[in-house]
């Protein structure tokens, strides 16, 4: 029987409130953007665990300017990206077309936040009305992370070891929490993942406060618990997924990803959205400043005079991924 509008909206804002119950507080949307009168308030991750403070952006050029410096990231970029364009459409809509192409270029590699503000765009220009545009976007990711976690979820199996990289976001804690609900005993390992450090100062504090047993580790020591048989399976957000199968993930994904395949054990990439019709030679890798690798929390632990690299992701080919889980299904 087909559900009315009404009641389609209903059963959007009931698995919005579900979601929001079941992820840790760092990944619960106060928590990672919000809009005000004023402008956009960005939760500071870099200052994660230790710090709970926000940065405050008056425009849309300051959020895209907190996006580059890392203020947020994974999933963040794309609901400090919305709250800005929603907050230019309320005080300078003239401006909407700069505000997309600025927050669009923030982070090259985040091509679901620049598709996104595209299809926002094109829903506004044919006369949907852009407060309402916006609101269905939050509710749709909402309501992708539930359907792709319970994909995820399905592939945990009860006694699983599960090595991670990063932060993974929503879809992968959604998925470890429902397979703990369903009774399965899991454990989870979590690379430190430098320079930012989003596995030690995020991720682990997020599984932890879902319940869930978990061990940071360093970011080499993933091929060394391979080789023990603590690891099972190895699940990743991805930030790119081609129809290959090639993914983009944080530096270190790749390595761990040749380990995991040299020893038989299944790679598993999450996807929001994958880039259909591209391929390698499309993929821009940001490098950043060398100077993040040669300290630690502010610490150093390199020369000045020391010359650093700093890609920020890997590629990692086809062959390397067991499959990307998607809303459709595993590909």
């Amino acid at each position: 029987m087909m559900r009315t509008l009404w009641q389609q909206s209903a059963a959007i804002i009931w698995i919005s409130g579900v979601i929001d119950s079941l992820l840790p507080s760092f990944l619960k949307h106060e928590n990672i953007s919000r809009l005000t009168e004023e402008g956009v308030f960005i939760t500071d991750r870099r200052k994660l665990p230790f710090e709970r403070s926000e940065v405050f952006c008056s425009d849309y050029s300051e959020v895209s300017e907190a996006i580059k410096s890392m203020v947020t990231q994974g999933g963040g970029p794309l609901e400090a990206a919305l709250n800005a364009l929603l907050f230019t459409y309320r005080t300078s809509p003239e401006s909407l077309s700069d505000a997309v192409l600025s927050l669009s270029s923030a982070r090259p590699t985040n091509t679901t936040m620049k598709r996104e503000l595209e299809r926002v765009m094109e829903r506004y220009g044919k006369g949907e009305d852009m407060e309402y545009v916006i609101k269905s976007v939050f509710d749709h990711y909402d309501a992708l992370y539930d359907r792709i976690s319970d994909i995820g979820e399905s592939l945990i199996e009860d006694g699983d070891g599960i090595l991670t990289t990063c932060f993974p976001e929503h879809t992968f804690m959604l998925s470890v929490r429902k397979a703990v609900m369903n009774g399965k005993r899991i454990v989870v390992y979590i690379p430190e993942t430098r320079p930012y450090l989003q596995g030690s100062h995020l991720t682990e504090p997020s599984v932890r406060e879902m319940g869930i047993e978990c061990y940071l580790i360093t970011d080499g020591m993933a091929a060394h618990f391979m080789r023990e048989g603590k690891i099972d399976k190895y699940m990743t957000a991805s930030d790119l997924a081609l129809d290959d199968r090639t993914v983009v993930n944080k530096t270190g994904t790749l390595g761990n990803a040749i380990a995991a395949h040299y020893y038989g054990i299944p790679y598993y990439a999450f996807s929001i959205g994958m880039d259909h019709g591209k391929g390698q030679q499309d993929i821009k890798i940001e490098y950043r400043s060398g100077e993040s690798v040669k300290c630690i929390g502010g610490l150093k632990t390199a020369s000045d005079d020391a010359s650093a690299l700093y890609p920020c992701f890997d590629i990692i080919d086809g062959e390397l991924v067991t499959g990307i889980i998607t809303e459709g299904g595993v590909v």
